[in-house]
């Protein structure tokens, strides 16, 4: 039995039949929903971050290239888990993490539902661009006609946020604010609640110069930790 075909099997061992029959509809895999066609085992993410770090060390780049390519839903997940781990072991190893930023590039084709970018993204792409001042990288995502990929580049700026940088966050949200898709509504919205978390009033000049083009989901849930008062100031188009 091969590396992978173990963790597969594991993970088969904890599916939750009752799990497997409800994730497909709460990750919206219908006919033209976001995640159309997608499979599940019926494991939750506790026991795949288990099963991540029991396989961290075992299974090679190479090896993961297999399991991210699953079509289980899970199997994905745990090869983005796994290849977290493995940059954040990497210790500043500069050539490590070249690669393992090449290999999640080079699979943004299975990284396809919010979940999956959203857990990968920026402790990843995110974190490298901005240690190694490599904007670029997420500048070329934004400019995709890919969702996911936009996806990617937003959430991918939380690194930043948390260092107190905002303008990739603030151009990336600008630049997507009319998009078609909710995910994108909110993903921009996370964001500039979270730059609010770090800087209010950072949040404040941004939103007086765009709240009343942003998409409403976008709005609520960037407002969402103001003070009620100033929440329907901004809903309420009093400012």
């Amino acid at each position: 039995m091969t590396v992978v075909d173990e963790l597969k099997a594991a993970l088969r061992d904890l599916a939750i039949p009752e799990k497997a029959e409800f994730f497909p509809r709460f990750f919206k895999t219908g006919p033209c929903e976001y995640g159309e066609g997608d499979l599940f085992l019926g494991v939750i993410v506790p026991d795949q971050r288990l099963i991540a770090k029991a396989f961290t060390e075992k299974i090679s780049l190479k090896e993961l290239a297999q399991l991210i390519a699953s079509k289980y839903h899970e199997e994905r997940l745990t090869a983005l888990f796994i290849l977290i781990n493995k940059f954040e072991k990497s210790k500043k190893d500069i050539v490590l993490q070249e690669q393992i930023v090449e290999f999640y590039l080079n699979h943004l084709q299975y990284v396809n539902n919010w979940d999956l970018v959203d857990s990968s993204c920026y402790k990843i792409l995110g974190r490298f661009a901005f240690e190694q001042k490599r904007d670029d990288l997420l500048i070329n995502l934004s400019k995709s006609n890919e969702m996911w990929h936009k996806r990617i580049a937003v959430v991918g700026t939380m690194f930043y946020v948390k260092k107190k940088r905002f303008d990739l966050t603030k151009d990336f949200v600008v630049r997507n604010l009319k998009h078609p898709r909710d995910l994108m509504h909110k993903a921009n919205g996370w964001l500039l609640r979270e730059m609010g978390g770090q800087d209010e009033s950072a949040l404040l000049n941004f939103f007086n110069l765009y709240y009343k083009e942003m998409p409403r989901t976008c709005l609520r849930y960037a407002i969402e930790k103001l003070d009620e008062d100033l929440r329907q100031d901004y809903l309420k188009s009093r400012i």
